[in-house]
Order: C-alpha cells, then sequence, then structure tokens
C-alpha cells in the first residue's frame, strides 16, 4: 500500500443535453444521467446509484482485506445497498443506507467469527466513513454444502 495522502482524480464532462462522461486516468470512460427520479432516463449509473455502489462495493474490498488479514477462508459474498433520499431541513440528502452482506464459507466455516469481521468491516470502510449517513448493516453468513 502507498503511504497516505491518496489523491484520486475524476472529470466530469457534459454538454447542455445528453449522459455526463465521467474519466480517471488508466480507467475506462463511465456515462451517468440522471436518475428516473429525477427526470432521467433511468437507464444508466447516476450520482446516487454510483454513491450507493461505492458503497456496497467497499464494504466487499474491505471485507476482502479483513478476512485476508485474518486468514479467514470464505467463497463468496454480495452485497444490497439500499440508499435513501430524502428532504431534511430543506436539504436533499441520503438519510439511511441499508446493507445487507450474504457471505458464504465453506464447510465447516466459523459464521460467528465471519460475521464478526463483516461487522469490522462495515466500521472501517472508508466510503460509509466518509459519509455523513450511518449505515444500517445486516449481515447473512451461509456453509456451503459439502
Amino acid at each position: 500500500m502507498q503511504a497516505y495522502p491518496h489523491h484520486y482524480l475524476v472529470e466530469a464532462m457534459a454538454r447542455a443535453e445528453g449522459d455526463v462522461t465521467n474519466a480517471a486516468p488508466g480507467l475506462p470512460a463511465l456515462a451517468t444521467a440522471p436518475p428516473a427520479e429525477f427526470g432521467g432516463p433511468g437507464d444508466r449509473w447516476s450520482p446516487e446509484t454510483l454513491l450507493v455502489a461505492a458503497v456496497a462495493d467497499c464494504l466487499i474490498l474491505t471485507f476482502r482485506a479483513v478476512a485476508g488479514a485474518s486468514s479467514v477462508p470464505w467463497l463468496d459474498i454480495a452485497c444490497r445497498a439500499e440508499g435513501v433520499l430524502d428532504r431534511v431541513d430543506g436539504v436533499t440528502r441520503f438519510t439511511e443506507l441499508r446493507l445487507h452482506a450474504r457471505l458464504e464459507l465453506p464447510p465447516g466455516g466459523d459464521t460467528a467469527r465471519a460475521e464478526r469481521l463483516l461487522e469490522k468491516a462495515e466500521k472501517v470502510c472508508l466510503v460509509t466513513n466518509s459519509l455523513n449517513v450511518e449505515p444500517k448493516l445486516t449481515v447473512e453468513v451461509v456453509t456451503a454444502r459439502s
């Protein structure tokens, strides 16, 4: 890992009409548009869906690091994330993040330890720690059948 601080550069570009193109060095461009709730087409990534996706993605990547550091084997993980956008005191913002993580362990896996590691990953996730909303995590850990 590189020393802190880390810097991330993204450039968003758009014309008066159409998609916004997001670009970052070394990454493919990503077209975004407003979500249907704000009059957009509803068939592209939006800032809202990207933010919620960043939370789910960060939880998984953080869990991967935490589980690796703890030498806990696992098979698959999925995180369903739902962000609730509302108006509070005249300001539109996310008021809730509901996360449901489903983790599959190999046969004989320690489900209690895996659950603790998922909860730790949620607590140290840099994306949720950077937001002004407290995420709510539910966890589902399953063991594969032999």
